[in-house]
Protein backbone atom coordinates (compact mmCIF):
# COMPACT_ATOMS: atom_id res chain seq x y z
CA UNK A 1 0.00 0.00 0.00
CA UNK A 2 0.90 3.96 -0.84
CA UNK A 3 2.56 6.01 1.90
CA UNK A 4 1.97 9.84 1.82
CA UNK A 5 3.69 12.87 3.93
CA UNK A 6 1.42 15.26 5.11
CA UNK A 7 0.23 17.91 2.77
CA UNK A 8 0.45 15.45 0.22
CA UNK A 9 -2.84 14.51 -0.11
CA UNK A 10 -5.81 15.55 -2.33
CA UNK A 11 -8.50 15.74 0.46
CA UNK A 12 -12.05 14.64 -1.10
CA UNK A 13 -11.14 15.60 -4.83
CA UNK A 14 -11.95 14.19 -7.77
CA UNK A 15 -13.35 10.80 -7.72
CA UNK A 16 -12.52 10.48 -3.93
CA UNK A 17 -15.80 12.51 -3.24
CA UNK A 18 -17.94 11.62 -0.09
CA UNK A 19 -20.89 9.70 0.24
CA UNK A 20 -22.76 11.78 3.20
CA UNK A 21 -25.37 9.05 4.24
CA UNK A 22 -22.69 5.66 3.93
CA UNK A 23 -20.09 8.07 6.11
CA UNK A 24 -22.46 9.70 8.88
CA UNK A 25 -24.24 6.28 8.96
CA UNK A 26 -20.67 4.68 9.84
CA UNK A 27 -19.62 7.38 12.32
CA UNK A 28 -23.02 6.89 14.22
CA UNK A 29 -22.51 2.96 14.26
CA UNK A 30 -19.23 3.29 15.83
CA UNK A 31 -19.37 5.92 18.26
CA UNK A 32 -22.65 3.86 19.88
CA UNK A 33 -21.30 0.88 20.37
CA UNK A 34 -17.76 2.47 20.95
CA UNK A 35 -20.03 4.69 24.00
CA UNK A 36 -21.78 1.61 25.55
CA UNK A 37 -18.33 -0.49 25.94
CA UNK A 38 -16.85 2.60 27.81
CA UNK A 39 -19.90 3.24 29.92
CA UNK A 40 -20.31 -0.55 31.01
CA UNK A 41 -16.57 -0.25 32.05
CA UNK A 42 -16.53 3.09 33.62
CA UNK A 43 -19.94 2.13 35.72
CA UNK A 44 -18.75 -0.72 36.78
CA UNK A 45 -15.65 0.82 37.85
CA UNK A 46 -17.72 3.82 39.47
CA UNK A 47 -19.56 1.72 41.76
CA UNK A 48 -16.62 -0.10 43.42
CA UNK A 49 -17.31 0.70 46.51
CA UNK A 50 -20.59 -0.67 46.61
CA UNK A 51 -19.61 -3.86 44.64
CA UNK A 52 -16.91 -4.67 46.83
CA UNK A 53 -19.34 -4.97 49.51
CA UNK A 54 -22.05 -6.43 47.80
CA UNK A 55 -19.98 -9.54 45.63
CA UNK A 56 -16.56 -9.46 47.75
CA UNK A 57 -17.14 -9.13 51.47
CA UNK A 58 -13.65 -9.33 53.53
CA UNK A 59 -12.68 -8.76 56.97
CA UNK A 60 -11.81 -5.36 55.68
CA UNK A 61 -12.79 -2.50 53.77
CA UNK A 62 -9.24 -2.77 51.93
CA UNK A 63 -8.92 -6.20 51.09
CA UNK A 64 -12.60 -5.73 49.45
CA UNK A 65 -11.91 -2.84 47.13
CA UNK A 66 -8.53 -5.05 46.37
CA UNK A 67 -10.62 -7.95 44.93
CA UNK A 68 -12.87 -5.45 42.84
CA UNK A 69 -10.20 -3.77 40.95
CA UNK A 70 -8.43 -7.48 40.98
CA UNK A 71 -11.83 -8.41 38.84
CA UNK A 72 -12.17 -5.15 36.64
CA UNK A 73 -8.39 -5.86 35.96
CA UNK A 74 -9.18 -9.58 34.66
CA UNK A 75 -11.67 -8.60 32.05
CA UNK A 76 -8.38 -6.78 30.74
CA UNK A 77 -6.30 -10.05 30.70
CA UNK A 78 -9.14 -11.06 27.77
CA UNK A 79 -8.41 -8.33 25.67
CA UNK A 80 -6.08 -8.55 23.62
CA UNK A 81 -7.09 -12.40 22.72
CA UNK A 82 -10.53 -10.91 21.86
CA UNK A 83 -8.07 -8.25 19.80
CA UNK A 84 -6.62 -10.44 18.08
CA UNK A 85 -9.31 -13.29 17.59
CA UNK A 86 -12.00 -10.52 16.46
CA UNK A 87 -9.37 -7.90 14.73
CA UNK A 88 -8.57 -10.70 12.51
CA UNK A 89 -12.16 -11.03 11.86
CA UNK A 90 -12.54 -7.53 11.04
CA UNK A 91 -10.18 -7.62 8.40
CA UNK A 92 -11.31 -10.69 6.81
CA UNK A 93 -15.13 -10.81 7.32
CA UNK A 94 -15.35 -7.11 7.15
CA UNK A 95 -15.90 -3.95 9.69
CA UNK A 96 -19.89 -4.60 9.74
CA UNK A 97 -19.43 -8.46 10.51
CA UNK A 98 -17.21 -7.76 13.24
CA UNK A 99 -18.93 -4.53 15.15
CA UNK A 100 -22.06 -6.04 15.29
CA UNK A 101 -21.12 -9.25 16.65
CA UNK A 102 -19.12 -7.25 18.93
CA UNK A 103 -21.86 -5.03 20.52
CA UNK A 104 -23.95 -8.60 20.93
CA UNK A 105 -21.39 -10.07 23.53
CA UNK A 106 -21.44 -6.49 24.95
CA UNK A 107 -24.76 -6.37 25.72
CA UNK A 108 -24.90 -10.11 26.99
CA UNK A 109 -22.16 -8.86 29.55
CA UNK A 110 -23.56 -6.04 30.79
CA UNK A 111 -26.97 -8.01 30.99
CA UNK A 112 -25.32 -10.92 33.64
CA UNK A 113 -24.06 -7.51 36.04
CA UNK A 114 -27.20 -6.01 36.09
CA UNK A 115 -29.24 -9.51 36.94
CA UNK A 116 -26.10 -10.58 38.77
CA UNK A 117 -27.41 -11.86 42.66
CA UNK A 118 -24.87 -11.07 45.51
CA UNK A 119 -22.79 -12.79 47.94
CA UNK A 120 -25.39 -13.40 50.68
CA UNK A 121 -27.81 -14.89 48.52
CA UNK A 122 -25.91 -17.39 46.21
CA UNK A 123 -22.57 -17.04 47.89
CA UNK A 124 -19.61 -17.77 45.86
CA UNK A 125 -21.66 -18.09 42.78
CA UNK A 126 -22.16 -14.60 43.25
CA UNK A 127 -17.83 -12.82 42.31
CA UNK A 128 -18.06 -15.96 39.44
CA UNK A 129 -20.72 -14.62 37.59
CA UNK A 130 -19.02 -10.71 37.84
CA UNK A 131 -15.80 -12.33 36.77
CA UNK A 132 -17.38 -14.06 33.99
CA UNK A 133 -19.34 -11.69 32.60
CA UNK A 134 -16.51 -9.26 32.99
CA UNK A 135 -14.03 -12.10 30.68
CA UNK A 136 -16.94 -11.68 28.42
CA UNK A 137 -17.12 -7.95 27.91
CA UNK A 138 -12.84 -7.84 27.78
CA UNK A 139 -13.04 -10.27 24.82
CA UNK A 140 -15.97 -7.94 23.10
CA UNK A 141 -13.52 -4.76 23.69
CA UNK A 142 -10.43 -6.51 22.57
CA UNK A 143 -12.17 -6.12 19.23
CA UNK A 144 -14.06 -2.74 19.56
CA UNK A 145 -11.44 -0.04 19.25
CA UNK A 146 -9.73 -1.61 16.35
CA UNK A 147 -13.10 -2.52 14.26
CA UNK A 148 -14.51 1.22 15.51
CA UNK A 149 -11.27 3.32 14.78
CA UNK A 150 -10.72 2.04 11.47
CA UNK A 151 -14.46 2.07 10.79
CA UNK A 152 -13.96 5.82 11.56
CA UNK A 153 -10.89 6.86 9.54
CA UNK A 154 -12.29 4.91 6.14
CA UNK A 155 -15.29 6.73 6.45
CA UNK A 156 -13.12 9.94 6.00
CA UNK A 157 -12.02 11.82 3.50
CA UNK A 158 -8.31 11.70 3.46
CA UNK A 159 -8.40 15.84 4.92
CA UNK A 160 -10.37 15.14 7.86
CA UNK A 161 -9.06 11.71 9.06
CA UNK A 162 -8.19 13.51 12.50
CA UNK A 163 -11.81 14.96 12.93
CA UNK A 164 -13.41 12.13 11.77
CA UNK A 165 -10.79 9.49 14.00
CA UNK A 166 -11.33 12.12 16.94
CA UNK A 167 -15.28 11.10 17.57
CA UNK A 168 -13.25 7.64 18.77
CA UNK A 169 -12.36 9.35 22.09
CA UNK A 170 -15.21 11.82 22.16
CA UNK A 171 -17.84 9.03 22.08
CA UNK A 172 -15.43 7.46 25.06
CA UNK A 173 -15.69 11.08 26.80
CA UNK A 174 -19.37 11.50 26.36
CA UNK A 175 -19.92 7.73 27.36
CA UNK A 176 -17.64 8.07 30.66
CA UNK A 177 -19.82 11.57 31.33
CA UNK A 178 -22.75 9.93 30.92
CA UNK A 179 -21.99 7.45 33.27
CA UNK A 180 -21.13 10.14 35.65
CA UNK A 181 -24.32 11.78 35.22
CA UNK A 182 -26.19 8.63 36.35
CA UNK A 183 -23.38 8.07 39.08
CA UNK A 184 -24.29 11.31 40.36
CA UNK A 185 -28.14 11.46 40.21
CA UNK A 186 -28.10 7.82 42.00
CA UNK A 187 -25.46 8.47 44.73
CA UNK A 188 -26.98 12.22 45.25
CA UNK A 189 -30.60 10.29 45.38
CA UNK A 190 -30.85 7.25 47.09
CA UNK A 191 -30.25 6.09 50.81
CA UNK A 192 -26.86 4.13 51.37
CA UNK A 193 -29.11 1.56 52.24
CA UNK A 194 -31.26 1.71 48.53
CA UNK A 195 -28.14 1.86 46.89
CA UNK A 196 -26.71 -1.19 48.09
CA UNK A 197 -30.06 -2.84 47.71
CA UNK A 198 -30.51 -2.22 44.06
CA UNK A 199 -29.75 1.47 43.19
CA UNK A 200 -26.27 0.10 42.08
CA UNK A 201 -28.13 -1.67 39.89
CA UNK A 202 -30.11 0.67 37.47
CA UNK A 203 -26.82 2.42 35.61
CA UNK A 204 -26.35 -1.76 34.59
CA UNK A 205 -30.06 -2.21 33.42
CA UNK A 206 -29.64 1.79 31.42
CA UNK A 207 -26.95 0.49 29.12
CA UNK A 208 -28.83 -2.14 28.37
CA UNK A 209 -30.78 0.65 26.39
CA UNK A 210 -27.92 1.29 23.95
CA UNK A 211 -27.22 -2.10 22.77
CA UNK A 212 -30.44 -2.80 20.70
CA UNK A 213 -30.04 0.03 19.12
CA UNK A 214 -26.83 -0.30 18.58
CA UNK A 215 -26.80 -3.77 17.03
CA UNK A 216 -29.61 -2.51 14.79
CA UNK A 217 -27.19 0.32 13.26
CA UNK A 218 -24.35 -1.43 12.94
CA UNK A 219 -26.14 -5.00 11.50
CA UNK A 220 -27.16 -2.59 8.60
CA UNK A 221 -24.58 0.20 7.66
CA UNK A 222 -22.59 -0.11 4.69
CA UNK A 223 -18.97 -1.45 4.34
CA UNK A 224 -16.13 0.72 4.10
CA UNK A 225 -14.72 1.04 0.36
CA UNK A 226 -10.96 0.91 1.99
CA UNK A 227 -11.97 -2.87 3.17
CA UNK A 228 -13.95 -3.72 0.13
CA UNK A 229 -10.92 -2.48 -2.15
CA UNK A 230 -8.65 -4.63 0.26
CA UNK A 231 -10.58 -7.86 -0.45
CA UNK A 232 -10.40 -7.27 -4.16
CA UNK A 233 -6.54 -6.88 -4.25
CA UNK A 234 -6.79 -10.19 -2.17
CA UNK A 235 -4.98 -8.82 0.69
CA UNK A 236 -5.68 -11.49 3.29
CA UNK A 237 -4.97 -10.54 7.07
CA UNK A 238 -2.38 -12.30 9.16
CA UNK A 239 -0.51 -12.27 12.19
CA UNK A 240 3.13 -13.11 10.86
CA UNK A 241 2.50 -10.10 8.59
CA UNK A 242 1.81 -7.60 10.95
CA UNK A 243 4.52 -8.57 13.08
CA UNK A 244 7.08 -9.19 10.52
CA UNK A 245 6.53 -6.10 8.22
CA UNK A 246 4.44 -3.49 10.94
CA UNK A 247 7.00 -4.64 14.19
CA UNK A 248 7.56 -0.86 14.72
CA UNK A 249 4.39 0.69 13.92
CA UNK A 250 3.28 -2.09 16.57
CA UNK A 251 5.51 -1.11 19.28
CA UNK A 252 4.94 3.07 18.40
CA UNK A 253 1.34 2.21 18.83
CA UNK A 254 1.62 0.30 22.13
CA UNK A 255 3.37 2.86 23.82
CA UNK A 256 1.24 5.81 22.69
CA UNK A 257 -1.90 3.88 24.28
CA UNK A 258 -0.29 4.18 27.73
CA UNK A 259 -0.68 7.11 28.29
CA UNK A 260 -4.16 7.53 26.97
CA UNK A 261 -4.80 3.89 29.19
CA UNK A 262 -3.62 5.64 32.18
CA UNK A 263 -5.06 8.79 32.29
CA UNK A 264 -8.46 7.23 31.52
CA UNK A 265 -8.26 4.33 34.40
CA UNK A 266 -6.66 5.78 36.91
CA UNK A 267 -7.36 9.85 36.07
CA UNK A 268 -10.67 9.49 35.24
CA UNK A 269 -12.45 5.70 36.30
CA UNK A 270 -10.59 5.31 39.88
CA UNK A 271 -11.40 9.15 40.88
CA UNK A 272 -14.50 8.36 42.49
CA UNK A 273 -13.17 5.78 44.75
CA UNK A 274 -9.37 7.71 45.33
CA UNK A 275 -11.68 11.10 46.19
CA UNK A 276 -13.35 8.83 48.86
CA UNK A 277 -10.74 7.01 50.54
CA UNK A 278 -7.87 8.91 50.16
CA UNK A 279 -9.23 12.46 50.15
CA UNK A 280 -12.30 11.60 52.48
CA UNK A 281 -14.70 13.47 50.22
CA UNK A 282 -18.80 12.79 49.93
CA UNK A 283 -19.37 9.92 47.01
CA UNK A 284 -21.75 11.79 45.39
CA UNK A 285 -20.46 15.08 45.13
CA UNK A 286 -16.85 13.29 43.35
CA UNK A 287 -18.93 13.08 40.47
CA UNK A 288 -19.32 16.75 39.86
CA UNK A 289 -15.25 16.56 38.36
CA UNK A 290 -15.76 13.98 36.71
CA UNK A 291 -18.91 15.75 34.83
CA UNK A 292 -16.67 18.37 33.95
CA UNK A 293 -13.95 16.86 32.94
CA UNK A 294 -15.34 14.27 30.32
CA UNK A 295 -17.55 17.43 29.36
CA UNK A 296 -14.55 19.28 28.40
CA UNK A 297 -13.10 16.31 26.28
CA UNK A 298 -16.44 15.51 24.45
CA UNK A 299 -16.35 18.57 23.42
CA UNK A 300 -12.43 19.85 22.78
CA UNK A 301 -11.58 16.15 21.31
CA UNK A 302 -13.18 16.95 18.09
CA UNK A 303 -11.39 20.38 18.17
CA UNK A 304 -8.21 18.93 18.40
CA UNK A 305 -8.55 16.28 15.88
CA UNK A 306 -9.65 18.94 13.64
CA UNK A 307 -6.61 21.22 14.21
CA UNK A 308 -4.24 17.86 13.93
CA UNK A 309 -5.47 17.64 10.56
CA UNK A 310 -4.15 21.28 9.60
CA UNK A 311 -1.18 21.35 11.90
CA UNK A 312 -0.13 17.59 11.86
CA UNK A 313 -1.06 14.92 14.72
CA UNK A 314 2.51 14.13 16.07
CA UNK A 315 3.77 17.95 17.28
CA UNK A 316 0.22 18.24 18.71
CA UNK A 317 0.34 15.03 20.36
CA UNK A 318 3.85 15.60 21.63
CA UNK A 319 3.34 18.93 23.30
CA UNK A 320 -0.05 17.48 24.90
CA UNK A 321 1.76 15.04 26.76
CA UNK A 322 4.72 17.24 27.98
CA UNK A 323 2.29 19.87 28.97
CA UNK A 324 0.53 17.35 31.23
CA UNK A 325 3.24 15.47 32.48
CA UNK A 326 4.71 19.17 33.52
CA UNK A 327 1.53 19.78 35.85
CA UNK A 328 -0.07 16.80 36.79
CA UNK A 329 2.00 16.64 40.08
CA UNK A 330 1.94 20.11 41.27
CA UNK A 331 -1.89 20.08 40.85
CA UNK A 332 -2.18 16.98 42.78
CA UNK A 333 -0.24 18.26 45.37
CA UNK A 334 -2.22 21.87 45.57
CA UNK A 335 -5.16 19.37 45.82
CA UNK A 336 -3.91 16.77 48.58
CA UNK A 337 -2.69 20.13 51.13
CA UNK A 338 -6.91 21.16 50.99
CA UNK A 339 -9.26 18.65 49.38
CA UNK A 340 -12.80 20.07 48.30
CA UNK A 341 -14.98 19.45 45.51
CA UNK A 342 -14.40 23.04 44.10
CA UNK A 343 -10.23 21.92 43.89
CA UNK A 344 -10.98 18.50 42.67
CA UNK A 345 -13.06 20.10 39.78
CA UNK A 346 -10.08 22.41 38.65
CA UNK A 347 -7.83 19.69 38.68
CA UNK A 348 -10.05 17.53 36.81
CA UNK A 349 -10.73 20.35 34.34
CA UNK A 350 -7.08 21.47 33.62
CA UNK A 351 -6.12 17.92 33.30
CA UNK A 352 -9.06 17.19 30.44
CA UNK A 353 -8.09 20.59 28.87
CA UNK A 354 -4.43 19.65 28.02
CA UNK A 355 -5.31 16.09 27.57
CA UNK A 356 -8.23 16.66 24.86
CA UNK A 357 -4.66 17.63 22.72
CA UNK A 358 -4.00 14.18 22.89
CA UNK A 359 -7.09 12.50 23.03
CA UNK A 360 -8.52 14.29 19.61
CA UNK A 361 -5.91 13.35 17.42
CA UNK A 362 -5.61 9.34 18.92
CA UNK A 363 -7.54 7.45 17.10
CA UNK A 364 -6.22 8.98 13.24
CA UNK A 365 -2.14 8.96 14.80
CA UNK A 366 -3.00 5.34 15.63
CA UNK A 367 -4.93 3.82 12.54
CA UNK A 368 -2.74 5.74 10.32
CA UNK A 369 0.29 3.31 11.05
CA UNK A 370 -1.35 0.48 9.13
CA UNK A 371 -2.70 -0.19 5.67
CA UNK A 372 -6.54 -1.06 5.68
CA UNK A 373 -6.20 -5.16 5.13
CA UNK A 374 -4.54 -5.10 8.66
CA UNK A 375 -5.58 -2.14 10.39
CA UNK A 376 -8.04 -3.76 12.92
CA UNK A 377 -5.63 -6.11 13.69
CA UNK A 378 -2.90 -4.05 14.04
CA UNK A 379 -4.91 -1.97 15.99
CA UNK A 380 -6.39 -4.24 18.24
CA UNK A 381 -2.68 -5.65 19.30
CA UNK A 382 -1.11 -2.40 19.89
CA UNK A 383 -4.75 -1.21 21.94
CA UNK A 384 -5.17 -3.98 23.87
CA UNK A 385 -2.14 -5.21 25.20
CA UNK A 386 -1.17 -2.06 26.63
CA UNK A 387 -4.40 -1.67 27.85
CA UNK A 388 -3.66 -5.00 29.41
CA UNK A 389 -0.29 -3.96 30.23
CA UNK A 390 -1.10 -0.35 32.22
CA UNK A 391 -4.98 0.20 32.30
CA UNK A 392 -6.72 -3.16 33.77
CA UNK A 393 -5.07 -3.51 36.66
CA UNK A 394 -4.20 0.29 37.02
CA UNK A 395 -6.98 1.14 39.47
CA UNK A 396 -5.23 -2.37 41.59
CA UNK A 397 -1.72 -1.33 41.65
CA UNK A 398 -2.34 2.19 42.61
CA UNK A 399 -4.38 0.89 45.90
CA UNK A 400 -1.37 -1.39 46.37
CA UNK A 401 0.83 1.60 45.74
CA UNK A 402 -0.93 3.98 48.07
CA UNK A 403 -1.19 1.31 51.04
CA UNK A 404 2.52 0.26 50.65
CA UNK A 405 3.41 4.14 50.50
CA UNK A 406 0.83 5.84 52.20
CA UNK A 407 0.79 9.05 50.26
CA UNK A 408 -2.16 9.99 48.65
CA UNK A 409 -0.20 11.11 45.13
CA UNK A 410 1.15 7.35 44.36
CA UNK A 411 -1.46 7.65 41.27
CA UNK A 412 0.56 10.74 40.51
CA UNK A 413 3.53 8.57 40.27
CA UNK A 414 2.05 5.98 38.21
CA UNK A 415 0.63 8.02 35.53
CA UNK A 416 3.84 10.34 34.73
CA UNK A 417 5.30 7.33 34.35
CA UNK A 418 3.32 6.08 31.85
CA UNK A 419 3.01 9.55 29.91
CA UNK A 420 7.03 9.66 29.71
CA UNK A 421 6.72 5.85 28.24
CA UNK A 422 4.06 7.56 25.25
CA UNK A 423 6.31 10.59 25.04
CA UNK A 424 9.05 8.35 23.74
CA UNK A 425 6.78 5.83 21.65
CA UNK A 426 5.10 9.20 20.06
CA UNK A 427 8.22 10.25 19.10
CA UNK A 428 9.41 7.58 16.99
CA UNK A 429 5.75 7.40 15.28
CA UNK A 430 6.79 7.32 11.54
CA UNK A 431 5.86 10.68 9.93
CA UNK A 432 4.34 8.33 6.29
CA UNK A 433 0.74 7.98 6.61
CA UNK A 434 -1.27 5.27 4.40
CA UNK A 435 -2.37 6.43 1.80
CA UNK A 436 -5.30 3.21 1.09
CA UNK A 437 -9.03 5.65 1.92
CA UNK A 438 -8.01 7.67 -1.16
CA UNK A 439 -7.11 4.42 -3.29
CA UNK A 440 -10.21 2.84 -2.64
CA UNK A 441 -12.27 5.88 -3.29
CA UNK A 442 -10.44 6.30 -6.67
CA UNK A 443 -10.00 2.35 -7.70
CA UNK A 444 -13.43 0.69 -6.58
Amino acid sequence: MATVRRGSSNGSSGSGALRRTPNTRAVVAAVIGNALEWYDFVVFSFMTVVISKLFFPTTSDYSSILLTTATFGVAFVMRPIGGIVLGLYADRAGRKAALTLVIALMTLGILLLAIAPPYAAIGLGAPLIIVFARLLQGFSAGGEFGSATALLIEAAPFSRRGFYGSFQMASQAASLLLGAIVGSIITRNMSPEALMSWGWRVPFIFGLIIGPVGFYLRRNMLETEAFIHAQKMARRATLGEVFREHSREVLCGLGAVIALTVTVYVLIGYLPTFAVKQLKLPFGQSFTALIVGNLLLTVLSPVAGAWSDRIGRKGLSLWSLIVTLVIIYPLFVWLSAEPSVTRLIIVQGILSITLAGYYGPFGALLAELFPAHIRSTGLSIAYNVSVMLFGGFGQFVVTWLIKVTGSPLAPTFYVMVGIALSIIAVAFIPAARHADVDEARVLS
